[in-house]
Parts: structure tokens; C-alpha cells; sequence
């Protein structure tokens, strides 16, 4: 496997990371700030850099490597692999009338399931039922590794983009097929978050809309906690998420807040909130994020044969809220045990897809460190 990552900001031209390699036939994955991804020249600037390249855009919350996390700017990071294969393929949400179920069936469909070891999804943040379109994926693909994350767009919360081989746009998702013996492939997530307060029932909902509480409107109640920093919603609700606990499920989730509808008293969550769930707050602090972080990586790493050439880490922008000036802390934490040769890439996201610690089908989870290590 080989690797170059490049760095650019603002009115700053392309920086490499690494050393200056020619490579054949990469996967180039390109991610950062939503604003420089509408540059009208941004593909072709790729493209030039990367001519025959599979080229997959996403907006982030900011982009990761070992180097630093930054917020405004754009970071690609292509691979060439030595004995595996990949295969790229895309859909749009906007054209499936808003049906995450059937996207999700549907992108995954489009995979020669011989020898696929593992898909990578980027989807868009802003539309998509991210619950409704891990299960799709998972309907349509059983036992198949799937990592990923939704796309995002800082804490703005307005729209995100991500492309194959195009300029990015809204709506899409693209999925990275992965296949061959020789690839290994391990995971592993971890939150670092706390429930406080009551326990409240889902009175009234539907998909991933919010609207009752104990039979209270469910915007009201959580202005009601927030206090003072309910001005600041969406956003100050990145630092609250809720721990919902689904009837005959063994494992709870966290979903985190993503917009709120002043008309209804309604919130609109990243996934599903089922009716008869119980749900609670969520706080946190840096060192218990930190924690979570090298947990996640201590856990991707175990039992491993080969070590790990490649990290994609995807975190969430409630995380890299609470961190604020220590942001970069969770990374050094999984760079601590993947060490220093393992190539660091990744964003932080408006979701985390992956399954469970120990278990196949993936998730959509919030709030979390997903970290994938890869080796040929």
C-alpha cells in the first residue's frame, strides 16, 4: 500500500504531507471545509494532481490526519494498493424521494458480493436517515464490514456535498468497495459520554422526528434543560445529546440533534427515535472523549496480524465541540497506539457509521470515534 497526503487552505497552494510518490490507479479521497468544495476549480485541481484517479469528495466538520485537525481547509489522501481491489459506487437521496432505506439497499446492491471484504461509506448529512439507511445497507449486504460517516458542514448545519469523480454536490453517497485476501480489516467505536438526569419515554414521534416527551413537547422540555444556551439551538445541542434505549434492543444508542422545528416544538435527530424508547441526557468532558478515543483504537488493534498501514477515523462534531482547543488530543490518543507509520485520515461527521463492538451489522451512531485500520 502506498500513500500521499496533501494539505491546502485558503489562497494556499497544494502542501505535501508526505513524500512526493507517482501512483497508479489511487483512490484519492478528499476531504474538507464545504465552502472550498464549492470552489468551481476544485475537481479539476484534483484531477490534475491525480489523472487517472478514483476521486471521492466529501465536506467535513474538518478534516483529520496525523498531523493536525483543521476546519478550513481540504486534505487528500491517495492510496494505491498493492494486491486488493476496490470498486466505487454512488447514489442520491434527493432522487429517491428522501427514501434512506431504499438508498442504502440500493448503493450496496450494486456490488459483486465475491470476495468483498469491506465498504467504506461517505453519505450526505443533511437529508439522510442515517438509521434508516444503515439498515438498508445492511438488508441488502449481511456480514459485510461497513465503516463510514455522514458528511458535514462545521456546526452550520445548512448542507453538505460529497462526489465521485465529479464536483461535489448535495444529496449524494458514495460507497468504496474493498475486496481481496490479502486486505485486513478491523474496527472499533467508542463514545466517552455519561447519561444524567430522568428518563424519559418517546411519547410521540415518527422516524426521526422528536415531538413528545412524556407526553410534553419534546422541544420544551430540552429548552427547559439547556436553559440560558437554548439561544444557541441546533448547536448547543451538540453538547446534550440523548441516549435512547429501543424496546428489544440489547445495545442503546446516542443520537444527537441535527435541527429543531419552532413551529411544532419538534427536533429532528440524525436517526430514528422509536416511540415507547427511553431516552436521557448525555455530558461529557475532554478527558473522557480522549479516553473513548484510545479505547476505540486499543480495540481496532487487538488480535490483528499485520500491523496497521492505514486509519480512518470518523468522529463527531459534538465531540470536537467539547474538546474545542484540545481537539487534536483524540487523534494523538489513536496515534499512540497505531504508531507513528500508520497513515492517519479521516473528518469529523453529523453521524458515525459501523456496527457494534462485536457484532456485523452497522449502525448509524453519534458521538462517537470509529476507528478502521487497514493492511494489505
Amino acid at each position: 500500500m502506498k500513500i500521499v497526503q496533501l494539505k491546502k487552505k485558503e489562497n494556499i497552494g497544494w502542501e505535501y504531507l508526505s513524500k512526493k510518490i507517482n501512483l497508479n490507479n489511487p483512490l484519492v479521497l478528499v476531504f474538507g471545509n464545504r465552502f472550498l468544495l464549492e470552489q468551481a476549480n476544485i475537481y479539476d485541481e484534483v484531477s490534475e494532481l491525480f489523472p487517472n484517479a478514483h476521486i471521492i469528495f466529501a465536506s467535513t466538520s474538518g478534516d483529520i490526519t496525523a498531523h493536525s485537525v483543521d476546519e478550513d481547509s481540504i486534505t487528500i489522501t491517495a492510496i494505491e494498493f498493492e494486491k486488493s481491489t476496490f470498486e466505487v459506487k454512488t447514489t442520491n437521496i434527493s432522487a429517491l424521494t428522501d427514501d434512506s432505506f431504499k438508498t442504502g439497499s440500493d448503493i450496496i446492491n450494486q456490488f459483486k458480493k465475491e470476495n468483498l471484504k469491506f465498504i467504506f461509506v461517505v453519505s450526505e448529512g443533511s437529508l439522510v436517515n442515517g438509521s434508516q439507511l444503515t439498515k438498508g445497507m445492511n438488508a441488502a449486504c449481511n456480514n459485510v464490514l461497513i465503516t463510514g460517516g455522514l458528511c458535514g458542514d462545521a456546526a452550520r448545519f445548512e448542507k453538505t456535498l460529497a462526489s465521485y469523480n465529479e464536483s461535489p454536490k448535495e444529496g449524494e453517497i458514495v460507497a468504496v468497495g474493498f475486496y481481496g485476501d490479502s486486505l485486513e480489516v478491523s474496527f472499533s467505536i467508542y463514545g466517552g459520554w455519561t447519561p444524567f438526569g430522568p428518563e424519559r419515554i418517546v411519547t410521540k414521534s415518527q422516524g426521526n422526528t422528536l415531538y413528545e416527551l412524556d407526553n410534553q413537547p419534546a422541544l420544551d422540555l430540552y429548552k427547559k434543560y439547556l436553559g440560558e444556551k437554548s439561544k444557541d439551538l441546533p448547536g448547543a445541542a451538540l453538547l446534550y445529546p440523548m441516549n435512547v434505549r429501543i424496546e428489544n434492543e440489547d445495545q442503546s444508542i446516542v443520537r444527537t440533534i441535527l435541527n429543531i422545528n419552532e413551529e411544532d416544538h419538534s427536533m429532528i435527530f440524525a436517526g430514528d427515535i422509536p416511540e415507547n424508547s427511553k431516552v436521557q441526557l448525555m455530558m461529557t468532558n475532554v478527558d473522557n472523549i480522549a479516553n473513548a478515543s484510545e479505547r476505540a483504537a486499543k480495540q481496532a488493534s487487538l488480535n490483528r496480524e499485520k500491523s496497521p498501514e492505514l486509519a480512518f477515523l470518523v468522529s463527531c462534531i459534538g465531540r470536537k465541540l467539547v474538546l474545542d482547543q484540545r481537539v487534536e488530543e483524540e487523534v494523538e490518543e489513536v496515534i499512540s497506539v497505531v504508531g507513528e507509520n500508520t497513515v492517519i485520515s479521516g473528518f469529523y461527521s453529523y453521524g458515525e457509521i459501523a456496527p457494534f463492538n462485536g457484532e456485523s451489522n452497522c449502525q448509524l451512531h453519534n458521538q462517537t470515534m470509529t476507528v478502521t485500520l487497514l493492511s494489505e
